[in-house]
C-alpha cells in the first residue's frame, strides 16, 4: 500500500504525546506510570522491528536493556562523566556492538533454536551482572545516584527534575524513536525485513542476503533496548539490576503481543494496558502476589480474541472500512494496466558484469547428487545457449526438481561443476547466483502471502536494483531509481496491474501462478528457470499462461520443466529428457515425439500420446 500522507502518522503521534498528560491522569494514570509506559514503548519499538517485522522471536532483550542502562549509569555515577545524553547514547552504542557480536552467533540458527539461544544469553548476562561484574554494576543493589538530564541554554538551565518535566524529556525521545523506526520500516530495508518474516527462503532466492538483514534488525533492536535502558536509569535516578532479569524480556514480548506485533505502536499500547492493570490489581484491588496470575489470564484472553493485538485490530477495522469504500467506487474507477502486456516489449535481461561467453550461458559437467545411498542425479552433462528456450521432461522421480535446485544453487552437488555466463558458480548460494542473473520460479508457489502484490514485486525488484545487501535504512522506496517502473512493467507483463494493491491471499490460483513467474521476472534475469509453471491450472489458465510465457520468452534464455508436453513443445526449441537421474536423450520437440527410447521409457511405449 502506498502512503499518500507519509507524515500523517508522525503528526498524530506528536499530537497524542502533547495531549497525554492532560488526558491520562483523568483515567487513573499517575505521572510515574506514564513515564514508565514511554520507556517500555521505546524498548518495544526495537523488539517489534526484530519480531513483528522480521519474524525473529528473541527472549534476550533484557541483556541489551540492562547493558545500555548500566553502562550509562556507570559513566554518570562512577567516572565523573557529567553529560547525561552522551552517556545514554554511548550506552546504546555499546548495546548495539554487543548485539552485533551476539547476533553473529545466535542467527546461525532459526526458529525455536534461535529463541533458546537468546534465553541462554539473557541468563548469562544476568549472572555476569550479579557476580563477576558486581563491583561495576552494584550487583543486587544496582547503581544509585544517576543524575537527571539538564540543558544549559546560556540564559537559563532547564532541568528535568519533576515527573511532568521528565515526561516531556521522555516523550521527545519516544517521538524520535518512533520517527526513526517508521523511516526504517518504510525503507527498502524494511520491505526486505517483511519479506524475511513471510518467506525467508524466497527472499534469499530473489537475491537478498537474509543473514545480513537479520543481523541488522538484531542490532537495531539492541540499540533501542540500550537507549531505553539508559532512560530508565535517568528517570528513576537509579539503575536497577532487575533490568537484566529474564522477566524483563518476557514482559516486552507480552506487551508487544497485547498491543500488536508488526505495528510499532503495539508495544506502547501493550505497555499501557500492562502497567495500568498491574497498578490497578496491586494498588486498587490489593491482590498481592496473585496479580500476576490475574494479569496472565487477561493476557491469554486478549491474545485469543485479538490475535493481531489491539493496534492490529484497529488497523484491520480501518482496512475493512477503506476496502469497502474502494469496492463501492470500483465501478467508476477501475485500474487499467499502464502497459499492454501483449504488445509490450519485455524487460531486457541485465548482465551484471560477467564476461559473456559466446555459445552457452549455462553449462553443467558431471553433475551428481547423492542422498546417502540414493542417487537423485548421476553424471549429468547439460548446456543451454544464449537465447535458447529449453524444455526438460521426465517421469515422476526422474530427478528434475533436484537437478533444477542444483542449477540455481539451492542445494550443492555431490560432485560436478556448474558454470553460468562465464563464471564457475559451483558452491555459490542462491542469493549470489540470483545477483548474477540466474533466477527460478517454483513449482509450489513461494510468495509473500501476508503482503500485497505490489510489495511482492517490489521486494523482487529491489534485489536487482540494490544488490544483495545495502544499509539504506532512511531511504524511501520511491527514491530507488527505476523501482516503480520495474514493478509496473512486471505487473503489466503478468497481467496483474489491476491487482497491485490487493493482498496475495486474495488472488485466484492462476493469478498466484502468474505472480510467481512475475517475482522471478522482476529480478531481470538473463536466465529464467520455470519449474512446472502450468501445474494445477485449468485449461483456460493454461492457454493464458502459455501466451504469457511466449511473451516473456522474446530475447530471453529460459529452461522450463512441465508435464504438459503439448504446451511445452509449443514453447521450446530443444528438449532434454531425464530418466532415473540421468539424461536419456536430447533433441527438438519433433525428434522427441518420435524417439523410441522416450516412448518406451517415458510413456511406456504409447506412441499416440506424443504424436
Amino acid at each position: 500500500m502506498q502512503i499518500k500522507r507519509p507524515y500523517l502518522v508522525e503528526l498524530i503521534t506528536a499530537l497524542a504525546l502533547v495531549l497525554a498528560p492532560f488526558v491520562l491522569p483523568y483515567l487513573g494514570f499517575s505521572p510515574s506510570t506514564i513515564n514508565r509506559i514511554l520507556i517500555w514503548g521505546l524498548f518495544g519499538i526495537g523488539f517489534d522491528i526484530l519480531f513483528g517485522y522480521t519474524g525473529l522471536l528473541s527472549f534476550g532483550q533484557s541483556a541489551f536493556y540492562g547493558t545500555g542502562g548500566m553502562f550509562a549509569a556507570y559513566l554518570l555515577t562512577q567516572t565523573g562523566f557529567s553529560y547525561v545524553m552522551a552517556a545514554i547514547v554511548l550506552g546504546a552504542v555499546v548495546a548495539g556492538v554487543i548485539g552485533y557480536v551476539i547476533g553473529l552467533i545466535a542467527l546461525r540458527r532459526t526458529g525455536i533454536y534461535f529463541a533458546m539461544i537468546t534465553v541462554a544469553i539473557a541468563e548469562v548476562f544476568f549472572f555476569v551482572e550479579f557476580n563477576p561484574l558486581s563491583s561495576f554494576t552494584g550487583g543486587e543493589n544496582g547503581l544509585p545516584g544517576v543524575p537527571t538530564p539538564a540543558f544549559n541554554l546560556g540564559f537559563t538551565v532547564f532541568e528535568f527534575n519533576t515527573d511532568w518535566k521528565m515526561y516531556a524529556f521522555l516523550a521527545f525521545w519516544y517521538f524520535v524513536g518512533i520517527a526513526i523506526a517508521l523511516r526504517i520500516v518504510r525503507s527498502p530495508v524494511g520491505a526486505i525485513l517483511s519479506a524475511i518474516r513471510d518467506n525467508p527462503l524466497r527472499a534469499a532466492a530473489l537475491g537478498h542476503d537474509i543473514h545480513a538483514y537479520k543481523l541488522t534488525a538484531f542490532v537495531v533492536a539492541a540499540v533501542y533496548a540500550g537507549f531505553a535502558g539508559g532512560l530508565l536509569g535517568v528517570m528513576q535516578g537509579f539503575m536497577p539490576p532487575e533490568a537484566f532479569m529474564f522477566d524483563t524480556s518476557g514482559q516486552v514480548v507480552m506487551q508487544t503481543a497485547i498491543g500488536g506485533a508488526g505495528t510499532l505502536f503495539g508495544p506502547l499500547m501493550g505497555a499501557t494496558v500492562w502497567l495500568y492493570l498491574s497498578d490497578f490489581f496491586q494498588n486498587t484491588l490489593h491482590l498481592g502476589a496473585t496479580w500476576k496470575l490475574v494479569l496472565g489470564i487477561v493476557f491469554v484472553l486478549l491474545v485469543c480474541f485479538l490475535q493481531r493485538g489491539i493496534v492490529g485490530a484497529i488497523v484491520d477495522l480501518y482496512g475493512l472500512a477503506t476496502d469497502r469504500k474502494s469496492i463501492e467506487t470500483a465501478g467508476s474507477a477501475v485500474e487499467r494496466p499502464s502497459f499492454d502486456p501483449v504488445a509490450m516489449e519485455p524487460m531486457a535481461p541485465r548482465h551484471r558484469g560477467a564476461t559473456r561467453t559466446p555459445g552457452w550461458i549455462l553449462q553443467a559437467r558431471g553433475l551428481t547428487k547423492r542422498y546417502g545411498g540414493i542417487v537423485a542425479n548421476s553424471d549429468i552433462d547439460f548446456s543451454v545457449d544464449h537465447g535458447e528456450i529449453r524444455g526438460i521432461i521426465g517421469p515422476n522421480g526422474a530427478g528434475k526438481t533436484t537437478f533444477f535446485k542444483m542449477l540455481t544453487c539451492e542445494i550443492p552437488p555431490t560432485s560436478g561443476r556448474i558454470a553460468f555466463d562465464g563464471r564457475d558458480v559451483t558452491g555459490m548460494g542462491v542469493c549470489d547466483v540470483c545477483q548474477l542473473g540466474l533466477t527460478k520460479s517454483y513449482q509450489i508457489n513461494q510468495l509473500f502471502d501476508g503482503l500485497t502484490v505490489r510489495r511482492n514485486l517490489t521486494i523482487a525488484a529491489l534485489g536487482e536494483a540494490r544488490g544483495k545487501f545495502r544499509l539504506d535504512l532512511f531511504k524511501t522506496l520511491r527514491a530507488v531509481p527505476g523501482l516503480e517502473e520495474q514493478v509496473e512493467r512486471t505487473a503489466a507483463l503478468v497481467e496483474l496491474t489491476a491487482r497491485l494493491d490487493r493482498p496475495v491471499s486474495e488472488l485466484a490460483y492462476g493469478e498466484k501462478r502468474r505472480l510467481e513467474i512475475g517475482l522471478a521476472l522482476a529480478t531481470s534475469p538473463s536466465l529464467l528457470l520455470l519449474d512446472e509453471p502450468l501445474a494445477g491450472m485449468s485449461p483456460r489458465e493454461r492457454v493464458e499462461t502459455v501466451k504469457l510465457l511466449r511473451s516473456i520468452a522474446r530475447g530471453r534464455t529460459m529452461i522450463i520443466i512441465d508435464h504438459d508436453m503439448d504446451s511445452l513443445f509449443e514453447l521450446v526449441g530443444k528438449v532434454t529428457v531425464l530418466q532415473e537421474g540421468r539424461v536419456l536423450v536430447e533433441g527438438t520437440p519433433g525428434e522427441i515425439k518420435t524417439n523410441a527410447q522416450v516412448q518406451e521409457a517415458y510413456l511406456g511405449g504409447v506412441h499416440g500420446e506424443m504424436a
